[in-house]
């Protein structure tokens, strides 16, 4: 059985053609990818590196990733999404390898592949997160990094990335996010863990709604990033 939620498909699906619309339901994505980028490049140093993007909808990291020299394959299931993602890549003259596959299949076709494989923003949209975890372990070279952000569950969490994002500031279409999906930064590290993976760094992601700016911090309330290293 393929680990995916018809619902989330159609819900990106329905919002695929304002993907690289910078004012649009995406806009947070674009404003937060640099501060990804960054965090995955320091630590990876991805140019001249194989590197696979799970989940990569329009394509947003992946092309910055490419843009950095790195050799990027983008998989997600939403087929609207990956087309969007496909006809900005020739736009931008960025080459990127798309492909509609699910990570659990990509896994076993292709099993360490990888230097680096990011997983974004995606993991609170699927039934099996453990799964995709697992499988990114997998796909990733022995010594290769592993990238995952997602957001944290408890009361802030839902408060700010859901009432406040959704609800009060508009920064989100209503009901992109189901709070019980969340995960928490031990969850998370425990799925790793089983994995086969072992823990970096984790990294707190804050949103200013005065100064309306992004930033890096301690802070792994709301939204986090984390870096993993499969062991050589």
């Amino acid at each position: 059985m393929i680990n995916v939620d018809e619902t989330e498909i159609d819900k990106f699906s329905q919002l695929a053609h304002k993907w690289w619309d910078m004012s649009g339901e995406f806009k947070p994505l674009h404003e937060i990818n640099p501060l990804r980028l960054d965090f995955i490049d320091s630590r990876a140093a991805i140019a001249g590196k194989q590197v696979l993007d799970v989940g990569c909808g329009g394509g947003i990291l992946a092309e910055s990733m490419a843009v950095r020299g790195a050799g990027v394959t983008g998989i997600d299931l939403a087929k609207k999404s990956l087309k969007v993602a496909q006809l900005h890549s020739l736009e931008s003259g960025v080459t990127v390898d798309y492909r509609c596959v699910a990570v659990e299949e990509l896994a076993a076709e292709a099993p360490a592949s990888f230097d680096v494989v990011t997983c974004m923003e995606m993991l609170e949209h699927v039934p099996d997160p453990q799964s995709v975890v697992r499988s990114c372990a997998s796909l990733v070279k022995p010594g290769g990094w592993v990238f995952f952000s997602t957001l944290n569950r408890n009361a802030k969490s839902y408060l700010l990335a859901v009432i406040g994002a959704e609800y009060v500031l508009n920064m989100l279409p209503r009901g992109t996010h189901e709070y019980a999906r969340f995960l928490k930064p031990s969850e998370l590290s425990r799925m790793a863990r089983n994995a086969g993976l072992e823990l970096e760094t984790v990294c707190g992601m804050g949103y200013n709604p005065l100064t309306r700016i992004y930033a890096l911090g301690e802070d792994t309330d709301v939204n986090y990033l984390m870096a993993c290293r499969r062991p050589e």
